[in-house]
């Protein structure tokens, strides 16, 4: 992909901490996983500014059940994390149906605002 000047994206489920390390020596430019279910702090202070993190909130527990609150906690927590110059992450969530419109609205104004410390 880098060849023809292309970026190389890659999506899996499940606990891959254990192998961002190798995605990021093959490549990989972004990496969509599920961050809630892996230590997010642990992974931002190992691998941001090296691959692009490619949101993803968590979409069993806190859009459908948690408060506006919870997700913009979520979604500030994410962008503390991971969130660098060199590399950053691209806002990303999946909205079922039945799930909150506040929560949804919620998620979309803390990506947009200002970043909370």
């Amino acid at each position: 992909a880098h060849a023809h000047g292309k970026f190389a994206f890659m999506h899996s489920d499940g606990f891959i901490m254990d192998i961002y390390e190798h995605l990021i020596e093959i490549g990989v430019d972004a990496i969509n996983s599920q961050l809630f279910i892996m230590p997010i702090e642990e992974i931002g202070q190992r691998f941001k500014g090296r691959i692009t993190f490619w949101g993803e909130l968590d979409r069993q527990h806190i859009l459908p059940f948690g408060t506006p609150e919870d997700v913009g906690e979520a979604v500030n927590r994410v962008r503390r994390a991971l969130w660098d110059d060199r590399g950053g992450v691209i806002g990303q969530a999946e909205f079922n149906k039945g799930y909150p419109l506040e929560n949804i609205r919620a998620f979309f104004e803390a990506w947009w605002g200002p970043p909370e410390t």
